[in-house]
């Protein structure tokens, strides 16, 4: 990627920040956007008065003064969004205004400024329940959460602004990512309920339900050789393992991490562990990996690492 400047909303949480330290590693000028309900200035802390970064608090909801910092930006790195899939049900405004709403935001002010370039952080949640394991880029979308069917709005603009206006976009769809930062999900709700009872474990579903999850190293990687590999004016790609992993065998990994033997696993039953829950998520990964790309990091060892990083924060 040619040095330039870029805008990355959600650059204060856990993906949005280590893409901050690789644009800034390339060389490249950073603003942070981000309204930081799940953000931290932790995260950017190696960056703090760099005169390369400017942080500004803001919501992606708030169209002036997006417009106002998206001035002179080559490029967006999109990853502000609700993160809480679960909350849809109880909250469904929030996905259509974070998620849908946002993203249209995104676009216009990078109409406005002239800027070329979006990177999109889409979901494997777009696929629903697939039939097809692992599931292609070009597989059927039925759509089975408020999250899920936001995330793909977000895809249709970001397209139909590329036809319109010649906006180059990258969208990527991915799995569970873990490691350093990582602040929700589910090894983070082991580890915290096991901070509140070391002898047993709540898991929601039956435990058989088998996910693919990525580490962030790996899946930063993969967006930027994109960004230098990727032919055409748009492109969809999945971000996943070549592995899954089922829930019960990420809770023993969660256990044997944090040294507790004996712990009591408790689950709540069914295939699914809330409504819009997948039982399998594993991607096909094979349009990516014609770039030359293959993860790097094994599940485990990312769980083990992403476990470690949780035992420091407070």
């Amino acid at each position: 990627m040619k040095p330039g400047r870029a805008l990355v909303t959600g650059g204060a949480g856990f993906i949005g920040s280590h893409v901050v330290d690789r644009l800034l590693a390339v060389g490249a000028e950073v603003v942070v956007y981000d309204n930081f309900t799940t953000g931290s200035l932790r995260n950017l802390a190696p960056h703090v008065g760099d005169p390369r970064v400017r942080i500004v608090e803001a919501d992606v909801l708030d169209l002036p003064r997006l417009s106002a910092e998206m001035r002179s930006c080559d490029s967006v790195f999109h990853f502000q969004a609700n993160a809480d899939v679960r909350g849809g049900i109880a909250r469904p405004r929030v996905d259509l205004e974070q998620n849908t709403i946002g993203t249209w935001n995104v676009l216009e002010a990078m109409h406005g400024a002239g800027a070329g370039t979006i990177v999109f952080a889409s979901s494997a949640a777009v696929y629903g329940e697939p039939t097809v394991f692992p599931t292609p880029e070009t597989s059927f979308l039925c759509q089975t959460s408020l999250y899920g069917a936001s995330k793909l709005a977000g895809e249709a603009m970001i397209e139909a602004y590329s036809e319109y206006f010649g906006v180059r976009a990258l969208i990527f769809r991915f799995v569970s990512w873990i490691g350093p930062r990582y602040s929700h999900g589910v090894v983070a709700d082991f580890v915290q309920k096991l901070r509140a009872d070391s002898g047993r474990l709540e898991i929601l579903g039956d435990g058989r339900q088998r996910k693919s999850y990525l580490h962030v190293s790996d899946g930063v990687a993969g967006i930027f050789l994109a960004l230098d590999s990727a032919a055409g004016p748009k492109a969809v790609f999945n971000l996943g393992h070549d592995d899954d992993i089922d829930v019960l065998t990420v809770a023993r990994i969660v256990t044997s991490e944090l040294g507790l033997a004996d712990v009591r696993f408790e689950t709540t039953g069914g295939e699914r562990g809330w409504l819009g829950d997948s039982p399998l998520v594993h991607l096909d990964t094979g349009k990516i990996k014609s770039l030359g790309w293959r993860p790097r990091i094994s599940i485990p060892e990312g769980i083990r690492d992403t476990v470690r990083f949780l035992v420091q924060q407070p």
